[in-house]
């Protein structure tokens, strides 16, 4: 991509943000879709949400107390280990990196469909806001859903890496909650979740915005799916850098 594409592909988003953003013509009909779009993007995203969860809660602690050779560190550090890697890193950044392939991709190729076969085109000329009505609703389910998924994300990680751990007799179940309690800092949590937003709304965006502008037959939908997957993980990375800087330091 060159400099002037990005500048036409950053002034098309911007637009289509303002009108995704404009006042809804009628707020019942805004609320049903987004109502609606909280049960496709979240929770029918709980079940590998939940998956991968318990399997790093489980793997994390496994590792941390395969590699405690020496007496000299004390067993309650894997359950703080596990503590602050699910809470800092992977229930925010790492779900929603994984939610973007599932989600973002779903997104765009629904309303990249919409496009080539002129549902959208249909909905302009009735008079219909067509980027309020497609998009608002998906951001704001996602923002409103995937806070939840995150915190489920902490609390099964945790879980599994406790009950692996004393399965395995990796560590005692005191030692691990000595470990989940030492030097906690809710401010941590609140750092998750306020990472979680942003990437939420990323997502569901910059998605919004490949299948928005497509154009062409079923290849290029494909390959609006593609980019919106691609761009989003890109800007969440660039995003998780910027806030971890501005938020930790």
């Amino acid at each position: 991509m060159n400099l002037g594409s990005l500048y036409r592909s950053i002034g098309e988003y911007a637009l289509l943000m303002r009108m995704a953003f404009s006042r809804p013509e009628r707020g019942k009909v805004y609320w049903r879709l987004t109502v609606a779009e909280v049960y496709k993007l979240g929770v029918q995203s709980l079940g590998i949400v939940a998956l991968l969860s318990l399997f790093m809660g489980a793997v994390v602690t496994l590792q941390t107390a395969a590699n405690i050779d020496s007496g000299w560190i004390p067993k309650w550090t894997i359950g703080f280990t596990t503590r602050q890697t699910m809470i800092l890193e992977f229930s925010s950044t790492i779900v929603c990196l994984i939610l973007s392939g599932k989600v973002g991709s779903n997104v765009a190729s629904e309303i990249g469909t919409m496009r080539i076969t002129e549902q959208i085109d249909a909905l302009d000329i009735m008079g219909v806001n067509s980027a309020g009505y497609l998009i608002l609703p998906k951001i704001i389910a996602a923002v409103f859903i995937f806070p939840f998924l995150v915190m489920i994300s902490m609390s099964l990680g945790i879980t599994a890496g406790a009950a692996v751990g004393t399965s395995t007799g990796a560590i005692s179940l005191t030692d691990f909650e000595i470990g989940l309690q030492y030097y906690f800092d809710t401010f941590d949590v609140t750092y998750t979740l306020i990472k979680t937003l942003f990437f939420a709304f990323i997502i569901t965006s910059v998605s919004s915005y490949h299948g928005y502008y497509t154009r062409g037959g079923a290849l290029e939908v494909g390959q609006s799916s593609t980019r919106a997957v691609v761009y989003s993980i890109i800007l969440i990375m660039i995003c998780n850098y910027m806030l971890t800087q501005i938020m930790l330091l």
